[in-house]
C-alpha cells in the first residue's frame, strides 16, 4: 500500500521523528535490548509479520498424553433410590462415582465407598469427542446422582 501521513490533533502532517499518538519517546532502559515497533502481529500494509515458533502451544499431545485415558472421582450420596449398575443392580449408601474417559468414550461406574470393586452405572456411557469435556461431564454427573438430602 504505500505510505501515509500520521496527523496529530489538527490536520497538519505529523513532522518525521515526532512520536503518533500513544507512542512513548523515551529511550530504552541501559542494557536493554532496541524496542521496536509494537505490531500485535501485523504489518502496517496488512502483511502477516514474520512467524514465531512456539513449540507445542495448543498442542494437547505435547501434555504427556492429555488425550489418552483420564478419569475424575469424587464421594456421592445417591437419593432414596440408589444408582442402578449392570453388574449388581440397585447401590445405595456412601459411593463413589468415578467418570472415565477413554478412546473417544465416557463411562460413569460407581463403587462403594473406599472398597475395590467399581460397577457400571447403567445407562453411564456415551461418546464424547474431546477429554476436554470430561469435567464437565463429571460435573453434571455428580450433580444428578448425588442427593444427600434425599
Amino acid at each position: 500500500m504505500g505510505e501515509q501521513a500520521v496527523t496529530g490533533s489538527g490536520d497538519a502532517p505529523a513532522s518525521e521523528g515526532t512520536p503518533a499518538a500513544g507512542a512513548s519517546d523515551a529511550a530504552p532502559a541501559a542494557g536493554s535490548p532496541p524496542v521496536g515497533p509494537a505490531t500485535a502481529g501485523m504489518t502496517a500494509d496488512g502483511a502477516p509479520a514474520g512467524e514465531v515458533e512456539v513449540p507445542g502451544a495448543g498442542m494437547t499431545a505435547d501434555a504427556g498424553g492429555a488425550t489418552g485415558p483420564q478419569s475424575r472421582t469424587t464421594d456421592i450420596v445417591p437419593g432414596p433410590g440408589g444408582v442402578m449398575t449392570d453388574e449388581v443392580g440397585v447401590v445405595t449408601g456412601e459411593l463413589t462415582l468415578r467418570t472415565e474417559f477413554a478412546d473417544g468414550q465416557v463411562t460413569l461406574r460407581v463403587q462403594y465407598k473406599d472398597a475395590d470393586e467399581w460397577y457400571a452405572v447403567t445407562g453411564g456411557t456415551a461418546p464424547l469427542d474431546d477429554a476436554a469435556g470430561l469435567d464437565a461431564v463429571h460435573s453434571i454427573a455428580v450433580g444428578l446422582l448425588n442427593r444427600p438430602e434425599g
